[in-house]
């Protein structure tokens, strides 16, 4: 008696799924996944290339603070428009150094902000710094007061609380280290003379500049601002150290107070 046969059906069609033999073993092929959508605007790939040439082509001074905050904002984010994210940092923060020492908590309150974007901020403002520290860490302070404040602007100038730094010379005026004293609130940073003095001492400087910041943006020294450099002044003069200024840097502008006259 002959087998019965069951009905052919055309692939797909039996409700059973087919199993399909890799080259490699025995296993079912994966199913082909659906390509992701693209997460960017039309036309943004080319948006890009073209502010890359713009900025390569010498342009760079003609890019706005928002435009340039983007080229820099593309090494961090892949693949969509950033322009509304370099704005409304800019329009949170006030400015683009601002974004660049913005508070991290406040940056990633943004989307499409991550440790990748914190990181290349971060290293932007500490190449700066290395590049205007090498303009002075070489050659006498005193001889290069332009670098020299531009250097203490950029590492307090954005500061959200107040830092005290204390820049330690040797006998050429030479900078031996730069090194944060105390930190802060939003206005008040205490300082101990003593400890200056013996910081000094045990790094054999001869000269001091002591810097701080107003996060106010107000750079005009205070009472106590006064008050404290004198007494520092007091102290170093009794060991034969040389306090040769107090610098205020805020986002306001840069005040020294021996060019006040108030050492």
């Amino acid at each position: 008696m002959a087998s019965r046969c069951s009905p052919c059906h055309p692939p797909g069609l039996t409700g059973r799924p087919i199993r399909v033999d890799s080259p490699g073993g025995d296993e079912a092929a994966e199913p082909p996944q659906p390509a992701e959508p693209s997460t960017g605007q039309p036309g943004h790939a080319d948006h890009r290339r073209r502010l890359r040439q713009r900025f390569l082509n010498g342009d760079a001074d003609a890019l706005a603070d928002y435009e340039l905050l983007e080229l820099l904002l593309f090494y961090a984010v892949d693949r969509v428009d950033v322009k509304p994210l370099a704005r409304a940092l800019l329009a949170e923060f006030g400015s683009f150094s601002a974004v660049l020492a913005g508070d991290a908590a406040r940056l990633l309150r943004h989307k499409r902000v991550n440790d990748r974007t914190l990181a290349l901020f971060r290293a932007i403002r500490e190449a700066g710094r290395r590049i205007l520290l090498e303009q002075i860490a070489d050659r006498p302070v005193l001889s290069s007061s332009t670098a020299l404040m531009d250097y203490c602007r950029l590492r307090l100038a954005d500061e959200s609380i107040e830092h005290f730094r204390v820049l330690f010379l040797d006998r050429k005026n030479k900078l031996i280290a730069d090194e944060e004293q105390q930190r802060g609130t939003v206005d008040h940073a205490p300082i101990y003379p003593r400890e200056v003095i013996k910081r000094a001492l045990e790094l054999g400087a001869t000269a001091l500049i002591l810097v701080h910041n107003h996060p106010s943006g107000d750079p005009s020294p205070s009472a106590a601002d006064v008050a404290m450099t004198r007494e520092v002044n007091g102290v170093a003069q009794r060991l034969g150290i040389t306090l040769h200024d107090h610098v205020i840097v805020a986002k306001g502008g840069t005040r020294s107070l021996r060019a006040l006259g108030l050492l």
